[in-house]
């Protein structure tokens, strides 16, 4: 049966989070490492929240409050509820209050038109999510890399794989949207405003700038990787932008998993951002947005037609045991392309 010896997953949203949640009895963890999304990173109140770095650190250790896929299973919101009781009182108006363009880009850089007012939260941080903004921050502002600062966490955790950043660098996804003239941030978009309004373009700020985590490069090139059925756009679109990572993954094995059924989509927003950006919101989209990819995991209900190495399962994961089934099919497809 075929085996890798060490595996690398990208990471973004919920997709591959699942997908991983599943995988232990087929990839090894301890040869695995997990490159993560850092394009939906934001900071509210001066703490650093790294949104898709916390839901493999949470669902690794065994915390992850699954019915959300979000923050600390039983987790309390006094500290969050005590914010909002203070903004109500005080008169300040609801909704996301960015800090200023000169804000967006002095002190720490971590910021990329990612920071927020702390003075109204349209996220909800549990108390122990928040402790650990505070400890990613504090060790962020002492000099350690965002790298270092996550294997940290990882271990405080006890996360059974190497949990990494895409980039020790900020990049921020940001959603040009019809309804006005300037962009929001991921977070804004698809929190704040539900994924409501209508998606005209997508900008990684900060991309051109940013230099890929060697942590990151490495193990993609020590391959093989699997991309679960992440969103295409804004949780491997940030991967992408970074040259390093994209040069990676043209040298290395690639199976991806679609997160959609043809042209019906799992879940989340990937079909109106893939069509906002101008790509066929199908499976057939995917693979071509995926050109690195060397095949595929499609669902058995899915008859897309591609012109690389196709295996076909159920992929709607619901437990772990779903999960499992995926990353089985993951693993036969690597062996199909002789990773």
């Amino acid at each position: 049966m075929f085996s890798p010896d060490m595996t690398t997953f990208l990471a973004g949203g919920t997709g591959t989070p699942k997908l991983l949640a599943g995988a232990g009895d087929v990839f090894d963890p301890a040869d695995t490492t997990v490159v993560c999304n850092t394009g939906d990173d934001v900071e509210f109140g001066g703490l650093f929240v790294s949104p898709d770095i916390d839901t493999v650190l949470f669902d690794g250790g065994g915390v992850l409050d699954r019915e959300f896929w979000w923050g600390i299973e039983g987790d309390t919101t006094t500290t969050h509820d005590e914010l909002e009781r203070l903004a109500d009182a005080a008169g300040i108006p609801e909704g996301p209050r960015y800090l200023d363009a000169d804000a967006q880009t002095s002190g720490r850089d971590i910021s990329r038109w990612r920071r927020f007012s702390g003075a109204r939260e349209f996220m909800t941080f549990g108390d122990e999510d928040r402790a650990v903004h505070v400890l990613r921050t504090s060790l962020l502002d002492e000099g350690e890399s965002l790298t270092e600062v996550t294997r940290t966490l990882a271990d405080a955790f006890d996360v059974p794989y190497d949990v990494v950043p895409m980039s020790d660098d900020p990049v921020a996804t940001l959603i040009h949207v019809e309804e006005r003239a300037d962009p929001m941030h991921f977070q804004e978009y698809w929190v704040g405003e539900r994924a409501a309004p209508t998606v005209a373009d997508v900008e990684f700020r900060g991309a051109d700038a940013a230099t890929a985590a060697t942590a990151a490069v490495d193990a993609i090139r020590e391959g093989p990787v699997v991309v679960g059925p992440s969103n295409p756009v804004t949780s491997l679109g940030p991967m992408l932008a970074l040259d390093a990572l994209r040069e990676a993954l043209d040298e290395t094995r690639v199976v991806a998993v679609s997160p959609f059924v043809e042209d019906d989509v799992f879940s989340g927003p990937a079909a109106d951002l893939m069509a906002g950006t101008g790509r066929e919101a199908s499976t057939r989209g995917v693979a071509d947005a995926y050109d690195f990819a060397d095949a595929f995991v499609l669902d058995a209900a899915d008859g897309t037609d591609l012109d690389r190495p196709v295996v076909r399962t159920d992929t709607r994961m619901d437990d772990d045991e779903d999960a499992e089934r995926v990353a089985r099919a993951c693993r036969d497809a690597l062996a199909e392309v002789g990773a």
